[in-house]
């Protein structure tokens, strides 16, 4: 099916027209979305989790590191993960003293936490019913939200059935038609090769993902980008559809922040961060929010 990109009415994102339906998206997370056999760096596969533990675990480690500051006491705190895929940001939160549970549509990734010792539910990403009435200090929604065919939805219904009132509600999401991307994309003639239905159907920036959930309800506490990876792309580093040239960028990347951390300049990187941030620049956003009514 073709798709052309147009700016929601109602909210203001980008997204796919016309959408895709509800079959569609539930048969490409069936057959394909956690296959190690995607092109490229697929950080939804198993395979991929397990060999990047250290980077993901950065990330993890992150996210705490604002939840203390949001919450101040974090011992014991309930964490709820929409889409957990293999349950990999349960087992570190676990570790945390974090009661952790969450919900997953691929029986593969239930069955893989549950094996873990953790009590999640087979469920659709837009469907909360098998939580019942418990309510969660935080909310993960990591790499879903431009997966959703009714973001605004799942936002609005989050936070009247899963979130405290005072909870916070994590979202991490890409960064899509960002400068460095467009320029590079209209440089290589790459065919906005970041647009990918029925797999993303939600296309946000830091301006239009803050419009959004103040749109639903909430207030951000919280914004940051996550490292430019486009730029690689335009100091001649073509990574589209070579995975392999892809994924020594990453390995660059990676190194650039640990060596960062471990020379005590996380400060720093944090800033770099907020301020790409501020630019919309930064191949992920990562945003921290609160039910503001």
């Amino acid at each position: 099916m073709k798709y052309k990109i147009i700016r929601d009415h109602s909210y203001g994102y980008l997204r796919v027209d016309p959408l895709p339906t509800q079959e569609e998206v539930e048969q490409y997370y069936k057959e394909e979305f956690y296959s190690s056999s995607y092109e490229g760096f697929n950080d939804s596969a198993l395979e991929t989790k397990l060999e990047e533990v250290t980077f993901f675990e950065s990330q993890y480690e992150d996210i705490f590191s604002v939840c203390e500051t949001y919450f101040k006491e974090m011992n014991g705190r309930s964490m709820f993960e929409i889409g957990f895929g293999f349950g990999q940001a349960l087992e570190y939160f676990h570790t945390k003293q974090l009661q952790v549970s969450g919900l997953e549509p691929a029986p593969e990734g239930v069955k893989y936490a549950q094996d873990k010792g953790f009590d999640v539910f087979c469920s659709g990403v837009e469907n909360f019913d098998c939580v019942g009435s418990k309510r969660f200090d935080i909310v993960l929604l990591l790499n879903v939200l431009e997966h959703l065919r009714e973001p605004a939805k799942t936002l609005i219904t989050i936070k009247e059935k899963l979130l405290k009132n005072n909870g916070l509600l994590i979202i991490d999401v890409p960064n899509e038609f960002n400068d460095f991307q467009c320029v590079a994309n209209e440089a290589y003639s790459l065919d906005e090769w970041w647009v990918v239905p029925p797999n993303h159907i939600n296309y946000f920036t830091v301006k239009s993902l803050e419009q959004l959930l103040d749109k639903c309800g909430y207030k951000v506490f919280y914004k940051k980008a996550s490292f430019p990876m486009e730029l690689f792309l335009l100091m001649g580093d073509v990574y589209v559809k070579d995975g392999k040239l892809g994924k020594s960028c990453h390995n660059k990347r990676q190194n650039f922040e640990q060596l960062m951390k471990k020379h005590g300049k996380k400060e720093k990187l944090d800033k770099l961060y907020e301020t790409l941030a501020e630019l919309e620049l930064g191949r992920q956003i990562i945003m921290y929010a609160y039910p503001s009514n």
